[in-house]
């Protein structure tokens, strides 16, 4: 065993002269382990609300959204979706026209976003496991049905057990607006509510699904989408996206754009990772803090080591070597309690996560508090702590062993 290691480990373990230094690095290891393991647990937690907050995104938004560059609508007459239909990693594709309208539903109004949808949507839809009300269907034999948000729908009274239609109207584009009668430059078609969802505040107040030739009827368009969306097999994961965004967008060239979901939203993913830094620097910032008990512990040992540092001196030690002994001491202190906070701090985590006891207040997404533990939390985590607990050791060693 290294001697500077020996000497470090029997000032460690062995009682000193004064009660204190041991109380004071007993606190010390605790602070840290308190410390580290806060650190652990609350980037889990974070991680489990990033995590919920990614899921309920990918029931709305596909892992693929192809546009047009300029204008709002395209007919997707393009070789290269064909070549997408045809690739084991595309699970399945959906043409999507968009727009915000004005709904009137028995005598409540007001505008959400309408997106159109074709068969393949209805049938593969995420969103059929966040029905809160009805079905998710939308036909009924030739009638179109609607699927509304909850939010939009507690808004205007919407009942999938009424038979109200839902009236959708939009300014016809060959028309111009008059101002005598201005109902007769809007088009308008009925849709009967067939079920209600719930994703997410936002997207349950703004939302309502109907289908494709619904919308295309109120918008005067023939062939023409807003959008295609894809979604990736499973089997294939998130590795598959790059490449699929990269082939789509060199086939379809710069009339189009392809993006996957962190594009479809890059200001919120930003937003996130900016919150995660943030919250990891603040209780890195309080470990920073805990550690200086580190620093007095190992300053009132030092000077109660002072014969001995002499008798080393006598024996032919050299100053690197004091120095190491008592950076290994206090780096010890910091050890063993980034060892003991992380076994605190993963242990909760994972069983938080496999029993979820501690429950969520309220009527949340998730019935406990959403938890996902990550290694690489644990290892920035351990990195960061061992840096700090060195050069707390190292500062007073340097400023108390020279006038020793």
């Amino acid at each position: 065993m290294n001697l500077s290691l020996r000497f470090a480990l029997r000032y460690l373990f062995a009682r000193k002269s004064h009660n204190v230094i041991n109380i004071i690095s007993a606190i010390s290891a605790v602070g840290m382990a308190t410390g580290t393991a806060a650190l652990i647990i609350i980037m889990s937690i974070y991680n489990g609300f990033d995590g919920l907050v990614r899921d309920s995104l990918g029931n709305i938004e596909p892992d693929i959204l192809i546009t047009p560059s300029e204008g709002k609508v395209f007919v997707p007459d393009s070789p290269a979706f064909d070549w997408a239909y045809s690739q084991d990693e595309v699970l399945n594709m959906c043409s999507v026209l968009e727009e915000n309208i004005f709904l009137n539903y028995d005598g409540h109004s007001g505008i959400v976003k309408a997106k159109g949808v074709d068969r393949v949507y209805e049938e593969e839809s995420p969103l059929r496991d966040h029905i809160r009300s009805g079905k998710f269907s939308l036909h009924k034999g030739d009638v179109p049905l609607a699927v509304v948000g909850a939010g939009a729908a507690a808004t205007m009274d919407i009942n999938p057990r009424f038979v109200s239609p839902i009236e959708m109207y939009f300014p016809a584009r060959d028309r111009n607006i008059s101002l005598t009668n201005p109902a007769a430059s809007l088009e308008m078609v009925k849709v009967f509510p067939a079920g209600t969802f719930s994703v997410n505040a936002d997207v349950d107040a703004s939302l309502m699904i109907v289908p494709i030739e619904t919308m295309r009827e109120l918008l005067e368009y023939d062939d023409e989408v807003s959008a295609i969306e894809i979604r990736v097999n499973p089997a294939y994961g998130e590795k598959a996206v790059p490449k699929l965004v990269r082939e789509m967008q060199d086939r379809l060239g710069p009339d189009y754009r392809v993006r996957d979901r962190f594009r479809q939203n890059e200001a919120l993913y930003k937003m996130m990772r900016y919150e995660k830094a943030a919250i990891f620097l603040i209780l890195v910032f309080i470990i920073i803090i805990i550690a200086f008990s580190v620093f007095g512990s190992l300053s009132m040992l030092i000077i109660e080591k002072k014969e001995d540092i002499g008798t080393l001196r006598s024996f032919g030690a050299s100053d690197s070597l004091i120095d190491r002994i008592f950076i290994t001491e206090g780096w010890l202190i910091s050890l063993l309690g980034l060892l003991a906070g992380t076994v605190i701090g993963a242990g909760f985590a994972l069983l938080q996560q496999q029993f979820g006891f501690i429950r969520m207040p309220g009527g949340f997404a998730s019935p406990s508090y959403p938890v996902i533990l990550q290694w690489g939390d644990i290892a920035l985590t351990a990195v960061c702590v061992t840096a700090i607990g060195l050069l707390m050791a190292y500062i007073p060693v340097k400023a108390n062993i020279k006038r020793s």
